[in-house]
């Protein structure tokens, strides 16, 4: 069963100046594909009366659903209702359920009612207030013929509660009887989406048809989503959900529930359940990986300390590597980061570490130890696991992917996981 025709219109001309970047688009069509809705068409025009009427009347006349985004504020090119009027023959007038919104928006900023503010409460005759709880700007909807049109502020934050509290609940409502939306989310990690997609067509090859499958790419972690759309498709979920984190194995992370965890939430989470406490001993990352753990709350109780020795001599002073090893092997050696993970530990009363140390770049590298080359340290002081990879990236990305598979290691580390993950596959350093 296929779901109403939804589409997008956009307006303002800084987005069509390239001042402002749509991300809004973006946005709502990730909470309607949640719903099991797509948009069919998406249009985005300047600030100029004569395009918006002629686009709201023809995408009213062509769609079951229509949002329209921008041109709701107190300036003389906002013209969202002005268009929106004249395009289903309805008069302007003041509406109370807005004006009462801006005088007490007004009233809890100490600032006065004037007249711009107050051309935000002229609205065409008969609408629905659709509430913000955040802006000056009202929502309002109105039905015309067939479709259902809903006028959204252009403010980020602020449409986006509007559409999960407001317009998704009345949206979700008025689906047909029938239409399926079942949507699973796995988090992974270590695994670019070429390789992924490599290992499920040679794995599952007869991949069910019922069953769509989605890839969102982050940094770190990629999302693949699984979505179904009837009846059949629930049928097969629970075993081709199985085959795909087989298929995937223990580069699988979790599957989501809610709101996505960071691959340093999923570490604290496992070191609370463990009684375990963690240090960090870093060079080349300058402190990123106890950033990462330490902006979680709760990390408190499992986190230790932090030790960024970026110089050869504060790795002496404050870990303890011996200077002997340092001239010997240089900094960048698995020796090195050794010696600092065993006295990252020692210095602290934790039960685990990690110890990176590399050549972030773009300069400093050599023959032997180019750019990117990064040897990490990871586990308890009677059981130091060691790697080295070559991660041939710019400054910041090496950065955030050492600090990555650092938090990587440290959860495979707590699941007593030995299988061999992707990126040390592809990245492991010739040799070494």
């Amino acid at each position: 069963m296929s779901g109403p025709k939804v589409q997008l219109l956009l307006t303002g001309n800084e987005l069509m100046t390239g001042d402002i970047v749509d991300s809004n688009s973006a946005m709502m069509a990730q909470v309607l594909k949640d719903i099991g809705l797509s948009i069919n068409r998406k249009v985005t025009v300047a600030d100029d009366l004569a395009l918006l009427v002629d686009e709201i009347t023809y995408m009213a006349n062509t769609s079951d659903i229509l949002i329209i985004n921008g041109g709701l504020g107190p300036t003389v090119d906002d013209l969202t209702a002005q268009a929106l009027a004249l395009s289903i023959g309805e008069e302007l007038s003041q509406h109370p359920e807005a004006l009462a919104h801006l005088t007490k928006w007004c009233q809890q900023r100490g600032t006065e009612l004037n007249a711009p503010n107050l051309k935000q409460a002229i609205l065409p005759h008969g609408c629905q207030i659709v509430a913000n709880k955040n802006g000056s700007a009202v929502g309002f909807s109105v039905r015309f013929k067939e479709c259902d049109i809903y006028c959204t502020p252009g403010v980020p934050h602020e449409l986006k509660v509007m559409l999960k509290e407001q317009i998704i609940p009345v949206i979700s409502t008025g689906l047909p009887q029938g239409l399926i939306t079942d949507i699973t989310r796995l988090q992974v990690f270590g695994i670019g989406e070429s390789s992924l997609q490599k290992i499920i067509n040679e794995k599952l090859p007869d991949w069910p048809e019922e069953i769509e499958l989605g890839f969102r790419a982050g940094m770190p972690l990629l999302e693949v989503k699984l979505t179904i759309k009837n009846k059949q498709g629930l049928m097969l979920k629970s075993q081709w959900k199985e085959e795909l984190i087989n298929a995937l194995g223990d580069h699988v992370i979790a599957e989501i529930h809610g709101k996505p965890k960071s691959l340093a939430e999923h570490v604290i989470n496992q070191l609370q359940q463990n009684n375990l406490k963690i240090t960090t001993a870093e060079s080349c990352t300058g402190g990123l990986i106890a950033s990462k753990l330490t902006e979680i709350s709760g990390s408190s109780a499992v986190f230790e300390a932090g030790f960024v020795t970026y110089s050869n001599q504060m790795k002496t002073a404050m870990l303890d590597v011996p200077e002997s090893i340092l001239k010997q092997e240089g900094a960048v050696s698995e020796a090195v980061v050794i010696a600092m993970a065993k006295g990252s530990l020692t210095k602290s009363s934790a039960d685990l570490t990690i110890a990176v140390s590399g050549i972030a770049g773009p300069n400093g590298g050599s023959n032997d130890k180019p750019v990117g080359t990064v040897w990490l340290a990871w586990g308890s002081m009677d059981n130091i696991k060691t790697q080295c990879l070559l991660l041939p990236y710019n400054r910041v990305q090496f950065q955030q992917f050492v600090a990555a598979i650092g938090l990587d290691l440290l959860r495979r580390y707590q699941n007593k996981l030995n299988t061999i993950p992707n990126y040390i596959v592809e990245r492991a350093f010739p040799d070494k």
